[in-house]
């Protein structure tokens, strides 16, 4: 597991508004942290 001062991005919540920022922050050519304590989509 990587430490998280190599993210330039940590969201939290893998859920619709989770994976946006996400998905943004990766076309930008950041580097980012996505913490979900379930699975990745939200309820």
């Amino acid at each position: 597991m990587a430490d998280a001062s190599n993210f330039d991005l940590i969201v939290l919540g893998g859920g619709p508004a989770g994976g946006a920022a996400a998905a943004v922050a990766l076309s930008l050519h950041k580097t980012v942290a996505v913490v979900e304590r379930d699975r990745l989509g939200g309820t």
